[in-house]
């Protein structure tokens, strides 16, 4: 039943999403708020909702645009669903911010494979992963998904090979007027940001501990079923592949070595794992596997999410 709601991209399969989203965000708010809520405080909230949506169909647009889903609606369900394992970034608009810019990034790369407009998509690609790390400091890991895209497909122009570099002093420019502009304390910021520590024990609570032991089962599952299947795909998907699951691991190093750890931090490997999960799904051959896979990851995420709140 839930295969054949989003089969195919409908009005009605992205309502559904749409409004789970928007039902799941104010749960979570209506149990965290401080009863002090200014305009400000409104503004935000809704300026995070946006970015939630804005990066959920980033990431459907880039499955779509190219060839990687049928197009079905399986990449905003299971999007929407690894969210849930993480309630309290329905509360954190700097790494939802970080993890837009970072899609952004993405969908340049991606697209790569078309060879059009080469150096516009890796300068672009590029710039936006050094204003992710603005936000959060350790996206400018996603850098090396930008070499590894250049090696790809455009390794043998060498003027390709500078473009990372012109976008940094770019970012460094624009970040360096802003913070001048409006408050220099961003600097100190940035700077006390560019820490890593792989201590993992951080949980509050055995719930935090469970929702991350799911999540990485069901990671685990959908990357090796992609590495294991990955010479059935069509050639010309590859790299474009390649690049998802290359995304994947740079999301999960951003998490072994950020400071201040929290499951918020997985942000980084829900667009790329979604994609993952939708390819496995439309790739399996008989019905009850589907339904079983996409029943236990909601009831996963269901589960996760009403633990923690």
């Amino acid at each position: 039943m839930i295969t054949s709601l989003f089969r195919k991209s409908t009005p009605l399969n992205y309502s559904l999403v749409i409004l789970a989203v928007v039902f799941f965000f104010f749960i979570f708010q209506i149990g965290h708020t401080t009863g002090q809520n200014t305009l400000a405080d409104y503004v935000l909230k809704f300026s995070l909702l946006s970015f939630i949506f804005a990066s959920l169909f980033i990431a459907n647009f880039i499955v779509k645009k190219n060839g990687l889903s049928k197009d079905s609606a399986y990449t905003v369900l299971f999007y929407l669903v690894f969210l849930l394992f993480s309630p309290p970034l329905m509360d954190n608009l700097r790494l939802v911010v970080a993890n837009f810019l970072v899609l952004l990034s993405m969908r340049r790369l991606v697209s790569l494979h078309s060879l059009k407009a080469t150096k516009e998509k890796i300068f672009d690609a590029s710039l936006w992963i050094f204003l992710a790390a603005f936000f959060h400091f350790w996206c400018i890991a996603f850098i090396v998904l930008v070499f590894i895209s250049i090696l790809f497909h455009a390794a043998r122009d060498y003027r390709n090979w500078f473009l990372p570099f012109i976008a940094f002093f770019t970012a460094v420019t624009i970040f360096l007027f802003f913070a001048l502009l409006i408050d220099k304390e961003w600097i100190n910021q940035l700077i006390a940001n560019a820490q890593f520590d792989f201590k993992i024990n951080y949980f509050d609570n055995n719930f935090q501990n469970a929702a991350l032991s799911v999540y990485a089962t069901i990671a685990l599952f959908f990357v090796v079923s992609l590495l294991l299947s990955l010479s059935n795909r069509p050639l010309i998907l590859h790299s474009s592949y390649k690049k998802i699951i290359w995304s994947f691991f740079i999301g999960v190093l951003i998490f072994v070595v950020s400071p201040h750890k929290s499951n918020e931090l997985l942000i980084f490997t829900f667009a790329p794992l979604a994609m993952m999960a939708t390819s496995h799904v439309e790739a399996a051959a008989i019905q009850w596997q589907k339904e079983v896979i996409l029943a236990v990851t909601i009831s996963s995420g269901l589960f996760a999410y009403f633990l923690q709140l």
